[in-house]
């Protein structure tokens, strides 16, 4: 485990030494919320199709690959939750700023796809216990002359809309002072993913890109010519996110989630993922 995600993983594994206890206070009061019942625990027998919302475009977590299957961490370990329940598992990718019209709409049973929760969204979904802990950075070119997140003033910084980064830098109480940070620069650009955002980051259509760790060291393992700089804006953990009615569904997946992670399904799947295996913090507990 590298030093960055071993702080990481300290300043978070509280949050995930009480699962039980997570679930009892892990839904919010308000936010997403459709006008169906909320199913009970036999609802979700085996047979069950569970429809899992992710972002294509959002690697390692869930995208298409080269040959157009839909993969990922989270997509393989939503699968291996369906098998584990002799559920039926039916991919629906969505558009990331939709997400909540798809839930609310019972599109999806959930979103997951390196889901971030954050004071913001507390409120908002029933929440997973979390079972990654990441860090969102500044991504430049590696001959920029951006050094600190002061050279950032005057300079135009990419993001993808929807994203717990781009809560950062809009939220005033957000960790880190990134709000206001991101009054220092000449603009915030929002872009549909951040594939777009680093192809114009080479394209020096925008000067920094404001990425989660994780998502960053795989597109960084892809392709040359990008770096971080040194100072961070802020941590997070990933769960998945359910309607704050489903309080049964969450608690079945949450069980089986307990459940491959003791029984090595969830290492197996983690290690396809080095890029973010050492964050996969149900799995990496010292």
């Amino acid at each position: 485990m590298s030093n960055l995600n071993r702080r990481q993983f300290i300043a978070g594994s509280m949050l995930f030494a009480a699962p039980t206890a997570l679930s009892l206070v892990g839904c919010g009061g308000g936010g997403a919320s459709s006008d169906a019942p909320a199913a009970d625990a036999e609802s979700y027998g085996e047979g069950y199709t569970f429809k899992h919302g992710f972002d294509k475009d959002f690697p390692p977590y869930s995208y298409i690959d080269d040959n157009g299957e839909t993969t990922g961490f989270d997509v393989e370990l939503a699968q291996a939750v369906c098998e584990h329940y002799g559920w039926t598992y039916e991919a629906v990718p969505v558009n990331w700023d939709s997400k909540d019209l798809e839930l609310n709409s019972g599109s999806c049973d959930c979103i997951w796809s390196g889901f971030t929760k954050s004071p913001a969204r507390e409120d908002s979904y029933c929440w997973s216990q979390p079972y990654s802990i990441n860090t969102q950075m500044i991504m430049v070119l590696e001959d920029s002359d951006i050094k600190t997140l002061a050279d950032l003033a005057g300079k135009k910084v990419g993001v993808q809309i929807g994203t717990s980064a781009l809560d950062m830098l809009e939220t005033p109480e957000a960790e880190g002072g990134a709000k206001e940070l991101a009054d220092t620069f000449a603009s915030v650009e929002t872009k549909d993913t951040y594939t777009v955002a680093i192809n114009e980051l080479k394209a020096g259509a925008i000067d920094a890109i404001a990425i989660d760790v994780t998502t960053g060291n795989f597109q960084m393992s892809k392709q040359d010519g990008l770096r971080y700089l040194d100072e961070k804006l802020g941590d997070e953990v990933y769960a998945i996110g359910f309607r704050v009615e489903d309080t049964a569904l969450r608690d079945k997946v949450d069980e089986a989630l307990v459940a491959l992670a003791e029984d090595g399904t969830m290492d197996t799947i983690g290690q396809k993922y080095t890029d973010i295996y050492d964050s996969l913090s149900m799995i990496n507990k010292g």
